[in-house]
């Protein structure tokens, strides 16, 4: 039973199938006590090719070489950290359709536990899945307990630009993130994903280093306007995405040279957060952003020109937006162990707070 504050390891492997994230962070699952050092073990070629390749399936389903890939990388990575008092393991992504299928994660939490030596935390979606919710985003518990670590006085928002973008927007003034009114959060549209899979397509490459290819283009506002058009963003919040929703948006761009492509899927991201917006129940002081889309520039630009608060990376609050979604299942995983509520109403509207996540001890 854990009844302080313990050193926890998070594990994220995302959507842009980069590699694995790993990072401490000391905490009793409600406040955050430190930061801990951090870990990266990069995908190779073929493990990323794989991992694509295994994208849109379900249990059942021949996932190739996927599975072995995931559970080998975070193995590899998490055993440099043996200080760790229990892990969170959030596993890879291949398919998410809660109104239908459910979520499909792959990776074995207990071989995973026995490997290491530790309790590991994992399979966090399927609950909240079962009881209606949406199974994402789940980082916005962590993002309360990060409110009050920076002692937010009023409402500010976290957006993370992974494949997908999403939004946590955060009362401070609540006590506990599970409260009614305390967060409001869903995926605001695509963010990395399309734009990566443009460069992996026509130049070989993994993402448009620093927006060097978009700002180069022209944005073309009729695309633009029939990205927006799409039924995602009529629905009203908690709702989530599947990395490959947006997979028209390949055909959309099809007919534009490179650099206008890029500038055009750069400029949607803009446009869907900016339209995720208009959900806040009061405007937030400030959006901090994370995840590698607060890399490109032109990206970061668009948002700022796009939004009537100041937009920051989340340095810019003294945090590491590298390694956050890492420190969010280090975060869960506690919460976890000790039978809090990790997704609300207002995080994945699920019908009640509901503490997802299966605890494995090593066998």
């Amino acid at each position: 039973m854990i009844d302080g504050p313990v050193r926890a390891l998070g594990a994220m492997s995302g959507t842009s199938l980069d590699g694995v994230d790993a990072a401490l962070l000391r905490t009793d699952g409600e406040r955050i006590s430190g930061f801990g050092r951090t870990g990266y073990r990069e995908y190779s070629g073929p493990e990323r090719a794989a991992l694509r390749a295994a994208l849109g399936k379900w249990p059942g389903d021949d996932l190739g070489d996927a599975p072995r890939v995931v559970q080998h990388a975070h193995a590899v990575l998490l055993a440099e950290f043996p200080e760790a008092a229990i892990v969170g393991f959030h596993g890879q992504t291949l398919a998410h359709d809660p109104r239908g299928r459910g979520t499909h994660q792959i990776g074995d939490g207990a071989a995973l536990a026995t490997a290491l030596g530790r309790p590991v935390v994992w399979d966090f979606r399927s609950a909240d899945v079962r009881l209606g919710g949406e199974g994402a985003p789940l980082a916005p518990f962590y993002h309360f307990a990060l409110a009050k670590w920076l002692g937010a006085a009023r409402p500010l928002a976290f957006l993370n630009l992974g494949g997908v973008g999403n939004l946590t927007w955060i009362d401070p003034a609540c006590a506990a993130p599970e409260e009614t009114g305390a967060l409001l959060a869903f995926d605001t549209g695509p963010a990395n994903a399309p734009l990566d899979d443009l460069m992996q397509a026509r130049r070989g490459a993994r993402c448009d280093t620093g927006g060097a290819l978009a700002a180069r283009g022209r944005v073309a506002e009729g695309a633009l306007e029939r990205v927006m058009a799409a039924h995602y963003f009529d629905r009203m919040p908690p709702k989530s995405l599947d990395r490959g929703d947006f997979g028209f948006l390949s055909g959309l761009v099809a007919g534009m040279p490179d650099a206008d492509a890029a500038a055009t899927l750069t400029a949607a991201v803009a446009a869907s957060v900016m339209r995720g917006m208009e959900h806040c129940p009061a405007p937030p002081e400030r959006l901090l952003v994370t995840g590698g889309g607060r890399h490109n520039p032109v990206m970061m630009e668009m948002l700022a020109a796009a939004l009537d608060c100041p937009v920051a990376p989340v340095e810019a609050a003294g945090l590491d937006g590298d390694m956050l979604e890492a420190q969010a299942f280090a975060h869960l995983a506690v919460r976890v162990a000790r039978g809090l509520p990790t997704s609300a109403p207002g995080t994945t509207g699920v019908r009640a707070a509901v503490g997802g996540g299966t605890l494995s001890r090593p066998g």
